[in-house]
């Protein structure tokens, strides 16, 4: 949870649940990802009954504290497909957030 801003309005004390709802979610459906630039990344997630709901909610809440993260929700066939960018000057932010996805991938494949 290093990587979670000062700038980040939620609680202290709620940061790590959060951290866990994005764990929980790469756990379930979390398929790939793609860096597509220093400020994008690109989630792509098994459409799982409720993913997309589930998706657009913990989005939604995240943008609400951390207002520098953009997000885009949309079913793409086969998946659902979450891109996820941040202003120059918080990729930081967003290598966190890659680094927890690529740690879910990574712990189910081994």
């Amino acid at each position: 949870m290093t990587w979670i801003p000062d700038t980040c309005t939620l609680p202290t004390t709620e940061r790590p649940l959060r951290s866990r709802e994005f764990a929980s979610l790469f756990d379930d459906a979390l398929r790939s990802l793609a860096r597509t630039g220093p400020g994008a990344l690109t989630l792509y997630l098994v459409p799982f009954p409720r993913t997309e709901e589930r998706v657009r909610d913990l989005v939604a809440r995240e943008s609400s504290c951390c207002s520098f993260f953009t997000f885009a929700v949309e079913r793409d066939h086969d998946r659902v497909k979450v891109g996820v960018t941040v202003p120059e000057g918080r990729e930081e932010v967003l290598d966190g957030l890659a680094r927890q996805a690529e740690d879910a991938l990574r712990s189910r494949a081994g």
